[in-house]
């Protein structure tokens, strides 16, 4: 079994989405401080923290995109390990539009068919060219409505991009969420190391989210598996 880890590292003040809240992590007790209270030989040292719901690697609950959505509480969790293919979108400039055409044809260069009821992780670049550079908040690519019906037609649970929206930024961004209400179908934001993915096939990808209640959204330690 060979494991590649997708998902970005939480740390303090690591970049999250413009508007929401900060990533913030430190230390609640050191090992000294333990050791003070309680006498032990060598004292359990505690950190905390406090982040959005769409914080670091996550998925969207189909509750951020409408109040009828189901919160991330209820998510299916067959949907969280599903078979899935990663594409090269890498072609594709900066805040430009992906269409259903580039879709179709990134789909017939990785020579593997997207999985019914499984997941299409898009590899933009974005992630590998600006992170954590303030670009990485504003310039990326992103599909939009028609590319989102494609993607749904294909029988998918969700898909997967390496920038902290599916869209580009602006309408086309929170059309695209909209759309994906409608048509029953979720996204996971800030991937990374889509690249390792590119020309492997099929692989089994694992996304389990936190149990939030009523949450529009989990952190998710993303996973591709690849059983060689």
């Amino acid at each position: 079994m060979r494991i590649v880890d997708l998902s970005r590292e939480l740390y303090h003040r690591a970049p999250s989405y413009p508007g929401q809240p900060p990533i913030i992590h430190g230390v609640w007790k050191t090992h000294e401080e333990a050791f003070a209270d309680s006498g032990n030989v060598q004292g359990n040292s505690v950190m905390f923290f406090s982040m959005p719901d769409h914080g670091g690697t996550h998925i969207d609950a189909p509750r951020h995109f409408g109040k009828s959505g189901t919160p991330i509480n209820e998510y299916p969790l067959e949907n969280c390990i599903v078979q899935g293919i990663c594409i090269d979108l890498r072609h594709i400039a900066p805040r430009a539009v992906i269409t259903p055409d580039d879709l179709k044809a990134a789909v017939d260069k990785a020579g593997a068919p997207i999985p019914k009821k499984g997941t299409v992780l898009l590899c933009t670049g974005h992630h590998a060219r600006t992170f954590p550079k303030a670009a990485y908040a504003t310039d990326n690519p992103g599909v939009n409505v028609a590319a989102t019906e494609w993607l749904a037609q294909q029988g998918i649970v969700h898909f997967g991009i390496d920038s902290m929206r599916p869209g580009p930024e602006g309408k086309v961004n929170a059309l695209v969420h909209k759309a994906c209400l409608e048509l029953d179908i979720t996204h996971l934001e800030s991937l990374c190391n889509l690249e390792a993915l590119l020309g492997e096939g099929e692989f089994q990808f694992i996304c389990l989210p936190l149990k939030w209640r009523e949450g529009t959204g989990s952190p998710v330690r993303a996973v591709a598996v690849f059983n060689d």
